[in-house]
């Protein structure tokens, strides 16, 4: 029930999208991805194969056409989509239409869904207003060319537009939330699976500071709510670093110690070890600085993978001619790297990219009817 805040909000974004997490090499590939306009028609049918699942928002989908495809579920509800069983490998049908980039998918018919039916019609159209002025920044972003700076400013729209909806939503959504009870709370992070056993003080003390919260949520005190969740999370922090503990020195290195010499070694744990502390601390202005130290001397010890093994990674096969220039740039690169010529290096990935982005490029399809296995489902 914590309000989203910007950074929250851009990776809820990507997910609804669908977009994958990618290197920073395919980033440039990856934005390019629109509908060739020229193939597709406005309601069609696709055939083929499911390459990757992106939780309920959506498939990439290899046709039997050779294209490759992104179909969003924005139409279809959670309950139709855990009912697809939708599983990579398995051959599927799909009909739907066109749209131009995956901005298109989130359509406020589709935000409207989640709603509580409570909102009333006054509050739906002043919803629906801002709706369509994010997406009209929104819009302006993917479409102008800006700098980082009128990036951020594009962002600080948009989050502001976002805070004014979440306060009209806000009273219906508490008004209709049924909280957990603090058993299923604990139960949903997996300690029993783990054979991680809460101490019974600790429990307690969870139980006490889980229950004011959700008063607290539930009365729409969202700050006094915040601080009593700090409270409830310093309990529980030791307790999900032994479910999910942090990278081992060791690890961190990646098998890179036999290559680095004993005193680098030595310097690096103590750096590595410094590093936690401040993370620990919360001293976030230490940490970056002690992380970026600790990966400027291991990166002197990176070995890059070759250029056959970078390119296995990926799903398509280039054609000869491509594949011969993609090789002398990306060598290109790596040497302008190891001589640390930043600018030139940026700009030979630059043309790497220029080269790969058609192989990423994919049809966007907003999915209208699906078919597997015969059993078809429509939108509800």
């Amino acid at each position: 029930m914590k309000k989203t805040t910007k950074k929250t909000w851009m990776i809820a974004s990507a997910l609804t999208l669908g977009m994958a997490v990618l290197t920073p090499l395919q980033v440039g590939a990856a934005s390019s991805e629109k509908t060739i306009e020229a193939s597709v028609q406005k309601e069609q049918q696709i055939k083929g194969t499911i390459k990757h699942i992106f939780l309920h928002y959506g498939i990439n989908l290899k046709g039997q056409d050779g294209k490759n495809y992104f179909i969003n579920f924005n139409n279809f509800s959670t309950e139709q989509l855990e009912k697809m069983n939708l599983v990579e490998g398995q051959e599927i049908s799909v009909e739907g239409s066109a749209v131009e980039n995956y901005n298109d998918f989130n359509t406020f018919a589709v935000y409207k869904k989640n709603l509580p039916k409570e909102v009333t019609k006054e509050d739906l159209a002043k919803l629906e207003k801002m709706f369509n002025e994010m997406k009209k920044v929104e819009k302006d972003l993917n479409e102008g060319d800006y700098s980082d700076e009128e990036i951020e400013k594009k962002f600080e729209e948009i989050d502001k537009i976002y805070d004014e909806m979440y306060k009209i939503k806000k009273p219906y959504v508490l008004a209709n939330w049924q909280p957990q009870s603090f058993d299923e709370f604990i139960e949903d992070y997996g300690f029993n699976e783990s054979n991680i056993v809460i101490k019974e003080n600790d429990k307690k003390q969870l139980k006490a500071f889980y229950e004011e919260w959700v008063k607290l949520e539930k009365s729409g005190d969202e700050e006094k709510a915040n601080k009593k969740y700090e409270e409830f999370y310093k309990i529980l922090a030791p307790y999900l670093d032994e479910l999910n503990p942090p990278q081992t020195f060791e690890e961190t290195l990646d098998g890179l110690e036999s290559v680095i010499p004993a005193e680098t070694l030595a310097k690096l744990k103590t750096i590595f070890e410094d590093a936690r502390k401040a993370d620990k601390d919360e001293n976030e202005e230490l940490s970056e600085k002690l992380w970026n130290e600790f990966h400027e001397i291991l990166g002197q010890f990176y070995i890059p993978p070759t250029f056959e093994e970078y390119m296995a990674d990926f799903e398509f096969e280039v054609s000869e001619a491509d594949s011969k220039q993609l090789k002398q740039l990306y060598e290109e690169a790596r040497a302008l790297n190891k001589n640390e010529e930043l600018n030139k290096e940026e700009e030979k990935w630059g043309e790497f990219n220029e080269i790969l982005d058609p192989y990423f490029t994919k049809i966007l399809i907003s999915a209208s009817k699906v078919t597997i296995n015969g059993q078809e489902y429509l939108p509800q």
